[in-house]
This record gives structure tokens, C-alpha cells and sequence, in this order.
């Protein structure tokens, strides 16, 4: 794929992070419509005209101009736009719309605010997305779903509890704890539902799972400008699920473990430590170096790969450089934010050491990664290693053709692999499977 894409993925997805709709719009496919017809005739100015105050921010009519009239000298000259089609990912309502250019067919996602301007644009290899299908390790007929609401008050947290089929239990349980971000149940990122798959995979093998919105996301509205922290965003919660799992009909309340993806495996042994109650915790694409470090890492290997610019790297080093430089004792000024959390949260984060805290986590430990994450890297996965390496209940599994999202892949993973549909590893549900299936049951404390 020629190397511009890569980086106009990036650029476009700025507005899409300021400010998307959390639900359905009316018009959309006419809206996509519209703005295919503009494309198509080259008047990209009126495509700029409906651009949202974020989106004008992020990419400015002019820029938005090059990128777009540079396209033809890599991909050919534009032969035809087709019929938008309209996918829902996360809650998140957007039209892809088909691009045949002479040597390539890409996707346009576009994306609309709830005052139908264009809040969102992405080019994006390949044709449009399929509609999202269960695994073919998620056979729905050997699964049982219920709502359930984690917490209570102000911060509840709708859920759902998926039970194996077949049987009356009492099963062992997994609650998932999502990675960094406003996550829906699914953990849905572009095309892959990572906590859907794991939780129908995982009920069709005998293992009840508990997945629920994350706070920033049922509630984003009402959390902007507190001052949070990742007890708020992530602990208080996962503890919350626990607690209602046990209290299920039908699990086995020594028998309930905690599952962690990329942010929630970090926080993990935390959550561990808090509980006090769980039978283990699985570390999934979990890092257990700061995050900041990582953010330099991926924003280098993005750079190396065409897929981030000059410009990009400087200006998030230089925000990692400010979160480095945090002094607890010399807060910055009220609604300051460093890559979109606040001084708070990456305080309360410096504050905590994953790897000492996994050492003190008495219970049985999954550590799995995947060998093409380039996010979090193998060499999390061999700090990890390193901590635990004379725990006899420690399993670890680094499963080479695995991207972030615990999707298969050959060659350098990149941001566009993420819009693919994709479905978790079989592998991945078979490992965690059986790891949560030999778990020896907890006495009630």
C-alpha cells in the first residue's frame, strides 16, 4: 500500500477523537452521499466548508486540499466513489464510502456530529468493513446472555453477563477490564469486538464472563474536568464487577479471575491487590512500563513505518516530556490536560509500579502478548517474565502473529490493520480457557 495512506490515517483521525456521536443519526448516508458527489468533482473546498469547528482545527482546509489532490500520484487517477454503506462500531454510526482509484481501492470512513457536520475522515485500505459476525469459536447457541448494572448511584455501569450454555454451574468467571480509552462492553476497536469474541468463546468452553461499558464512556459528559485518576477510571470499577460476579447464581465465587487488555492488564495486579478475593489475573497485551514510554515508542515506530509524520513525533515527545516533568507539589493550572488526561491521572500512575506490585499477587498468573503488538512490546512481556520468573504459577505465552487486538497477521502491524474486521485468536481463547478452567478455588476471606 503506498506509503501515503499511512500517515493521512493519521491526520484524519484527529477530529474523530475530539468529538464523535455516541449514537445513530438520521441522514447519514445522504450526508456521505453528498460529500462522495463534491469529492468526486474535486470541489474539496466545499467539503472543508462542512468540516466541524474540531475537525477545521485538526486539518485545515488547505492542508486537507494537498493531501487530498496528492492521492492520484500514488494511487492513480480516481476512477468512481460508490454508495456509502453504514457500520455502527462502538456505538459510533459512520459511512464508508468505496474509492477506486486506477492502481487501488480504499474506503473512506466518514463521520458525522449531531449537527450533521463532517467530524470524521479517514482513508483507509481496501474496501469497506462487513458487518460484524461472531467468531467461529463463539457458537451463540452454547452461550447465555443477561444485563446486568455494575456499581450503583451516580457512576453505574450497564454490563453483560455471559454464561456457558450448557450445565448449571456453579462456573468459574472472568470479568475483562478494558485497555486505555472510552471503551464500550465489546472493547470494540475499528473492526474487532476483542471482549464480544473472548466472551462467547470463552462461554462456549465452560467459563462465564462479565463485560461492561467503561465510566468514561457511559459517562463521559459528566467526568469532563474532574480530576481523574485510574482508580476512578479503571479500579473502582473492575473491584465493582468482581463483586457482583460472585454474587451471580450459577458462578463459583472462588472461583472468579480478572482479565486485563493492554491498560487493564498494567492495572491488574492493582486490581488484585484491592480485592484481595480474586482466583488469578490474566496480563493481556499488558504493559508493564509507563505509559508515556510507550506512547515515544509507538509514535517512533509509526514514524519508521510512513505512517506518522515529523511533526506528529515532536509534538507528542513533547507532551510526554511535559508528563515526565509533573511535579505533584507544583500543580499546573486548572483544565490543563497531557495527552487528554489530566495532571491527576498520570500522577497516580507514576505512583504505581506494575512490576512490584505483580510480585505480591498470591494467586495464579497469566502473562500473554502477542509478537506483532507494537503498542505493547515484547519487552513488556519479558519484564513481565523477569518478575515472575520463580513463580511456579505463573504461565507465559508470547504468540508470534498477534497484533494488540490479539488478531492474526503477517508482516509489521499497522493503525489500518486495526480497521480490518478481524476476530481474536483462536489460540488466545483456548490458552485463557484453559488457564481459567485449572484455577484452584479461594476460600472466602
Amino acid at each position: 500500500m503506498p506509503k501515503i495512506l499511512a500517515p493521512l490515517v493519521l491526520a484524519l483521525t484527529l477530529p474523530v477523537l475530539a468529538g464523535s456521536p455516541t449514537d445513530p443519526r438520521p441522514g447519514t448516508v445522504v450526508r456521505a452521499s453528498e460529500v462522495a458527489g463534491l469529492l468526486s468533482k474535486g470541489d474539496v473546498d466545499a467539503v472543508s466548508a462542512r468540516f466541524s469547528p474540531q475537525m477545521a482545527a485538526a486539518l485545515p482546509a488547505e492542508k486537507f486540499r494537498q493531501v487530498w489532490n496528492a492521492l492520484p500520484a500514488q494511487l492513480g487517477a480516481l476512477k468512481s466513489l460508490g454508495a456509502p454503506v453504514v457500520r455502527t462500531e462502538g456505538g459510533v454510526e459512520s459511512a464508508w464510502v468505496p474509492a477506486a482509484f486506477e492502481n487501488a481501492v480504499v474506503s473512506l470512513r466518514i463521520i458525522f456530529d449531531a449537527e450533521g457536520r463532517l467530524a470524521g475522515l479517514r482513508i483507509l485500505p481496501g474496501p469497506p468493513p462487513a458487518e460484524w459476525s461472531p467468531a467461529p469459536y463463539a457458537d451463540p447457541s452454547k452461550a447465555v446472555e443477561r444485563e446486568v448494572t455494575v456499581g450503583s448511584g451516580d457512576w453505574a455501569l450497564p454490563g453483560t453477563l455471559t454464561l456457558p450454555g450448557a450445565g448449571a454451574g456453579p462456573f468459574p468467571a472472568l470479568v475483562l477490564v478494558h485497555g486505555s480509552g472510552p471503551q464500550d462492553r465489546d472493547e470494540t476497536v475499528g473492526g474487532t469486538k476483542v471482549f464480544r469474541d473472548l466472551a462467547g468463546g470463552l462461554a462456549a468452553r465452560g467459563i462465564a464472563v462479565l463485560r461492561y461499558e467503561k465510566r468514561t464512556r457511559a459517562h463521559g459528559a459528566r467526568m469532563k474536568g474532574l480530576s481523574l485518576t485510574v482508580k476512578e477510571e479503571v479500579v473502582d470499577d473492575a473491584l465493582a464487577a468482581a463483586a457482583l460476579l460472585r454474587a451471580q447464581p450459577g458462578i463459583d465465587p472462588g472461583r472468579v479471575a480478572l482479565l486485563g487488555h493492554s491498560l487493564g492488564g498494567m492495572l491488574a495486579p492493582r486490581i488484585a491487590a484491592a480485592d484481595g478475593r480474586l482466583a488469578g489475573i490474566a496480563i493481556v497485551a499488558g504493559n508493564a512500563r509507563p505509559l508515556d514510554v510507550l506512547a515515544a515508542e509507538q509514535v517512533d515506530y509509526l514514524a519508521a513505518i510512513g505512517a506518522a509524520t515529523k511533526e506528529h513525533v515532536e509534538a507528542l515527545k513533547a507532551e510526554t516530556a511535559k508528563i515526565r516533568a509533573l511535579d505533584p507539589g507544583k500543580p499546573p493550572a486548572a483544565g490543563t490536560l497531557y495527552l487528554g488526561a489530566p495532571p491527576a491521572y498520570w500522577l497516580d500512575l507514576a505512583a504505581y509500579d506494575p512490576v512490584a506490585s505483580v510480585r505480591g499477587v498470591k494467586v495464579p498468573i497469566l502473562v500473554l502478548a502477542g509478537g506483532r503488538d507494537y503498542q505493547v512490546t515484547a519487552k513488556d512481556f519479558e519484564t513481565w517474565r523477569a518478575a515472575l520468573s520463580s513463580r511456579p504459577d505463573a504461565t507465559f505465552r508470547l504468540l508470534p502473529k498477534l497484533n494488540h487486538l490479539l488478531v492474526e497477521g503477517e508482516g509489521a502491524s499497522t493503525p489500518a490493520e486495526y480497521e480490518r474486521p478481524g476476530h481474536v485468536s483462536a489460540e488466545v481463547v483456548e490458552t485463557v480457557a484453559a488457564w481459567a478452567l485449572a484455577l484452584p478455588g479461594r476460600t472466602a476471606r
